[in-house]
């Protein structure tokens, strides 16, 4: 970072208003208009939402448990976004600032940053738990950016609230392949260590956060790397494009959109044919040689870029350019095989969809493959589905699977978390609006969800986070298959197959008048459980087909002493935590062929260490009992349960027992440490992460 700004010869912009008085509406930064029109727009928001300038500060953060659960449905977008802002950070080290990360609500879910910063801002509660919209801390870069939807610099006395003005912040959304927004990146410091360049560090960052998102969606299907000077493809200026194998344009990143002139919305409008005038099969058959140079294309209005096209090639090993694009389609079976020489590869549409479907989740258990079943009789019956389960059980998964494998499955797929959008912006995100429809509406309006999903599946995750306000608007519009936009006259028809997934028991709900009876009937057609993992017969099925899908080029195992470590554990976060332990592991291990114990984090292994110390020492060992092979193995030998006698009712009552123990222990210790968790888990030898997350299993959900 270079020195701090000074804005001496800039001067103070200032605007008169009514009465002849002048006030400041932008810092003394040399920005162009559009910059002073977006803070001064942002502060007319704010004035109409009764925001006082100098109200107390909000030091309210989400409650721990609270704060648990938005990081958990977050956590794909923190997984790809921590990386991005370690490197980041390490190029604004020192230099008083943070690196913050956001939701689509403003919440910060992690930061980063110098200690000392970190402690001030923490005064204007600039800290994870907190919401940064710009109805709850006024103008500011993260929720200024939500609402603009584009990147934001908000300096100094742009802030809305005097207590902010010390900071500088410069955010950029981030967005899906279908341009909606996943979050904010955001760069907040003292205001006197200012840098131009700070956020072009803060965009790039967020591209390649949607670039990895972007590959990480569609790493089945062909992407095209574009850009209109050969030398830029691979570097974060290009554009890329996710193609179906039907040459249907599904995916853009930011890059795409800009380069095209395009909007997310008008690009999928197009055809590969239609964009760059090829097909999907010339273009396997070019680039199925790892040697092949980028193709020249040309749009129809001329302009010229360079394509190179990314695909796995055993899976599209049949799209040669004399077979015809539509009756291929994208088949699993010889993935991680070489690809034998050409072959007539036209696979069945009903086998290439079960094993990318339903039949991709069976590894084993009885339980979910009778869920399977049942689901696949109702499937194109016009039937909707209700997934119960704990979070982390994968529900959202099982809906991707239902999507893909009906008629639908070339349609869009629009997932909906009803927990993760604001009360009072969720019947606009649903529905849609037209344009000024409300204070802080975009121009031009808002296509809703359900418009969106039109011809596809609509999936509301945490239909029981719906506000009890709108759940008599969404039974309307499933009764009558039409919406009408806020603001709006005119009704839309829409046609979607929905499905539905919650953790909370919905009946309870209604007996509390906190659910609609009549819509509950309506959504569930038929309810199906997703057991938890700590139920389910298939982990060690489920470890290989996670390893597989991980490290596609190499055969990992986890070795005797991880493996017993894994079946004595509870895994309270279920098949996503599986996930991320074995992910971590993976890249741990690299150049090792077996998973060791020295491979996992050391905040796992406490945790299955508790865990495995305060089960019964009577249960039934195992039948066959191996040699401990580490002497800190040793305790999950005899808390294995290895027979059915281990899931008797006597050890089911034992454990009962013990947990509530532990957490009487555990609230003590946190009471008597004045709710400093910290100092609690160094009391009890336990880690930070097993004090918040046994609490928030003791919170009712």
């Amino acid at each position: 970072m270079a020195g701090p700004y000074t804005p001496a010869s800039a001067g103070l912009r200032l605007r008169a208003t009514q009465g002849d008085a002048r006030r400041p509406i932008a810092s003394a930064l040399p920005l162009d208009h559009t910059h002073v029109s977006k803070i001064d727009n942002s502060h007319e928001r704010c004035a109409a939402l009764g925001l006082s300038r100098i109200e107390r500060l909000d030091f309210s953060p989400l409650g721990r448990s609270d704060l648990v659960v938005a990081r958990e449905r977050n956590q794909r977008l923190y997984a790809h976004a921590a990386p991005v802002m370690e490197m980041l950070f390490e190029q604004i080290v020192n230099s008083d600032s943070m690196v913050v990360l956001c939701d689509a609500t403003g919440t910060i879910i992690h930061s980063i940053g110098d200690h000392d910063f970190l402690t001030r801002a923490s005064k204007v509660a600039l800290q994870p738990g907190v919401n940064w919209s710009e109805q709850s801390k006024g103008t500011n870069a993260v929720g200024t950016a939500l609402i603009e939807e584009s990147p934001t610099l908000v300096h100094a006395d742009e802030h809305y609230m005097h207590a902010n003005h010390f900071l500088t912040c410069s955010a950029a959304p981030i967005l899906d392949p279908r341009g909606n927004i996943l979050g904010v990146l955001d760069v907040s410091g003292d205001q006197r260590t200012y840098h131009q360049h700070t956020m072009g560090l803060v965009k790039m960052s967020a591209r390649m956060i949607e670039n990895h998102w972007l590959t990480d969606d569609y790493r089945n299907v062909m992407r095209l790397h574009f850009h209109s000077r050969v030398e830029f493809i691979g570097t974060l200026m290009e554009g890329i494009l996710a193609v179906s194998q039907d040459g249907k344009l599904v995916g853009a990143n930011r890059g795409a959109l800009e380069q095209l002139g395009l909007s997310g919305a008008a690009l999928r409008m197009h055809s590969l044919s239609t964009l760059f005038g090829t097909s999907v099969s010339a273009l396997v058959d070019r680039f199925r040689s790892p040697l092949a140079q980028p193709q020249p294309v040309e749009l129809s209005n001329g302009r010229q870029f360079h394509v190179h096209a990314r695909f796995n090639w055993p899976v599209w090993h049949g799209m040669e350019a004399a077979s015809p694009v539509s009756d291929v389609v994208p088949t699993h079976e010889t993935q991680g095989a070489a690809a034998p020489a050409r072959e007539p590869s036209v696979r069945s549409s009903a086998a290439s969809t079960e094993r990318a479907g339903l039949a991709n989740l069976t590894t084993g258990d009885a339980q979910v493959g009778t869920l399977v079943d049942k689901i696949r009789r109702v499937i194109n019956r016009d039937i909707p589905i209700l997934i119960l389960g704990e979070t982390g059980t994968g529900k959202e998964l099982l809906a991707r699977a239902i999507h893909q494998d009906s008629e639908r499955a070339r349609q869009p797929f629009v997932a909906v978390n009803c927990a993760s959008i604001p009360e009072t912006l969720i019947e606009a995100e649903l529905f849609g609006y037209e344009e000024g429809a409300f204070t802080g509406a975009r121009r031009k309006g808002a296509v809703g969800k359900l418009v969106q999903a039109n011809g596809g599946t609509l999936f509301l995750d945490e239909i029981g986070d719906m506000p009890l306000t709108l759940q008599a608007h969404l039974l309307r519009v499933l009764q009558e298959r039409q919406v009408t936009p806020l603001g709006s006259a005119k009704a839309v028809s829409v046609d979607v197959m929905l499905v539905c997934a919650t953790h909370r028991n919905l009946r309870e709900m209604i007996e509390q008048k906190t659910f609609r009876e009549d819509l509950y009937y309506r959504l569930n057609g038929l309810a199906v459980r997703l057991p938890p993992l700590r139920e389910r017969t298939d982990l060690v099925a489920l470890v290989e087909r996670i390893l597989e899908r991980e490290n596609p080029d190499r055969r990992l195992r986890l070795n005797p002493d991880v493996l017993r470590l894994f079946q004595g554990y509870q895994w309270p976060g279920n098949v996503r935590q599986l996930f991320n332990v074995l992910r971590t592991a993976s890249v741990m291990a690299a150049g090792d062929a077996v998973i060791s114990r020295d491979h996992l984090s050391d905040d796992f292994i406490d945790d299955a260490r508790q865990a495995s110390a305060q089960r019964p020492a009577v249960v039934v060992p195992m039948p066959e009992p191996e040699p401990v092979q580490r002497e800190r193995a040793a305790p999950l030998d005899t808390a294995m349960p290895s027979s059915p006698a281990a899931g008797s009712p006597v050890d089911d009552q034992a454990g009962r027992s013990l947990e509530d123990i532990e957490l009487q222990s555990i609230q003590r210790a946190v009471d008597a440490a004045g709710g400093n968790i910290s100092v609690a888990a160094k009391q009890l030898g336990i880690s930070r992460n097993t004090i918040y997350r046994k609490l928030r299993w003791k919170t009712p959900r």
